[in-house]
Order: structure tokens, then sequence, then C-alpha cells
């Protein structure tokens, strides 16, 4: 039986809105734990990582060229999930982070792939591969999978880049907004997008078989990364930056009822979950189903 254990990583300090701090708690709330129960999945819950209010920090500090909001606030919650992602590892199970924004993404990242060779699957609407030069808004959830590969001012940052991750093993899949400069880096990068015509025109079965091949190639194992607004907003309604024309439920299902069969999944995050702006905790239950899915739930 696989073991699974909860990291909670209640932060904000990379979105624009709040609200996405409750995240993990939502998640909890709509039932995480029994649904892995019934996946077959041992789950321990490993608490929240302590994160101190925004109100309570300085935005603006100067850090690094260019805009980087929040950036020092931003490492230290990377340092410390990261090792909490190796610690979890280490100890034989598989790590399962509930953010919070998608900058808990670095430290996923990091400490994922500290003693391994990883793949990754990035489920998002958004590329995430801005840097703190090309950046339009200066917040880093914007910028965490550039940050992770080590890109612009991110270079040579431990605290930023992941040691054993290979951009030609890192694939995008359902993109459909993008920022003028993240467009041209992604087009100029070795990784792999998908973008959600891909999706309309292949479908995403298709697209999943392409994108694992191509994450599992010579790899150990692989990270995947679900930003909830990767999902149509009128199925995932609570997330912080909703664009429209995104995947369907059976969509998101059918990928990770994939990710259950085919991947040598090593670590998976939850993010960007806003309850403020959910119905009913709608999106954080879907956030569990996909979970479950994606730990080898059927239904049959």
């Amino acid at each position: 039986m696989r073991t699974v254990r909860i990291l909670g990583a209640p932060t904000d300090y990379g979105a624009a809105r709040r609200g996405v701090d409750m995240g993990p708690s939502a998640i909890r709330y709509a039932g995480l734990a029994e649904h892995l129960g019934r996946a077959d999945v041992d789950c321990e819950d490993g608490g929240d990582l302590p994160v101190a209010r925004v109100e309570e920090r300085d935005a603006d500090a100067d850090l690094l060229p260019g805009r980087a909001k929040y950036v020092r606030e931003v490492r230290d919650v990377a340092g410390r999930l990261a090792d909490r992602v190796e610690s979890t590892l280490d100890a034989g199970a598989t790590p399962l982070v509930l953010g919070g924004d998608h900058s808990v993404a670095i430290g996923s990242l990091v400490g994922t792939s500290r003693d391994a060779d990883v793949g990754v699957l990035w489920f998002d609407a958004h590329g995430d591969f801005n840097t703190p030069e090309t950046t339009p808004s200066g917040n880093v959830h914007g910028m965490s999978l550039a940050a992770a590969l080590g890109l612009g001012a991110f270079a040579d940052l431990d605290w930023a880049t992941a040691p054993g991750l290979d951009p030609e093993n890192v694939v995008l899949i359902g993109l459909r907004d993008l920022d003028p400069g993240e467009r041209e880096a992604i087009r100029e990068s070795p990784v792999t997008a998908f973008t959600m015509t891909d999706v309309d025109r292949r479908g995403i079965t298709e697209v999943l078989a392409a994108a694992v091949e191509t994450a599992t190639d010579g790899v150990d194992d692989v990270h995947v990364s679900l930003d909830l607004d990767w999902l149509d907003p009128t199925v995932a309604p609570g997330v912080g930056t909703p664009v429209r024309g995104g995947v369907t439920y059976r969509e998101a299902h059918a990928a990770m009822e994939t990710v259950a069969r085919e991947v040598p999944l090593r670590s998976l995050e939850l993010v960007e979950v806003n309850p403020i702006l959910d119905r009913r905790n709608e999106t954080a239950e879907l956030a569990v189903e996909l979970a479950a899915s994606a730990f080898g739930k059927q239904i049959l």
C-alpha cells in the first residue's frame, strides 16, 4: 500500500488575490483523507507550514533584478517546503503538497529532485514561465516553473532551481493564457507545451499519452503539478485567475486516471484553490476527487 503524506503550504505571497492561503484547509475539509483511503492509500497528515500573513511583510524587497513581489517570503517557504518534501520521500512516503498559490511549486520541485532525476507534468491554464525580467505583474505564482528551471534572475539560486530537473522532461498541458514574454520563452525552451487547441484537436487521451512519454523518458519518477484553474471555471469556479475554455470534469479525471496507470508518481501538488471565490467548496471537492484519481481510485 502506498503511503501519502499531506503537506500544507498555506501561502498567498505569489498571488494577486487574497484567499488562496485557505486552500489547504478547504481541501482537507472536502474529505481528502477519506477519498485517498478509497484509493487504497494510507494517508498521513503532516500539517501546514507556519506562514506569516501578507500584511506583516514587505512586498517590494529588492532581492532580484526586475519585479518579484514577496520574493523573500517565497524563498523562505520554498526552502522549508523543499526540506519537508525531501524528508517525506526519505521516509518512503509520497508527498502531496496542498497550496496555497502556485509559487509553492518551487519548493516542491526542489525537494523532489534533490536525489532523483524527475520529469514534470504541469496541468495549468498558464505557463508560469515568466521571470522577474518579463513579468507584467511581479506575482511569483506566474514564475514558479521558470524558477525551478533556473531561468532569468533565478539562475544559480539554490533555493529556486530544481537540481534533478531537465527541461526536456517538462510538459505543460492545457495552456490558454500566456504573457508575451513567457510565450516567447516557452517557444525557445526545450520544454514541451500542449495548448487547449491541442487538446481540442487531439483529445485529452492522445495528448496525455504524448506527454507521459516525454516526461518519463530517462527519469526516475515524475512530479505532477495540478493548478485547479486548468479546468474550465464553470467546473472549478474557486480559483484566483480563472480562464474560460479549460478542460471538462471528465477530461480532468481521464488525465489523472492516466497518471495513476502510466506515471511513476513521485510527488503531487494541488494549488490555487480559493474558497473565498468558490461555490459551496465545489473546487476543493473537485481537487480531492482528482487527487484520488491520480492515486488510483477507479469506478470499477
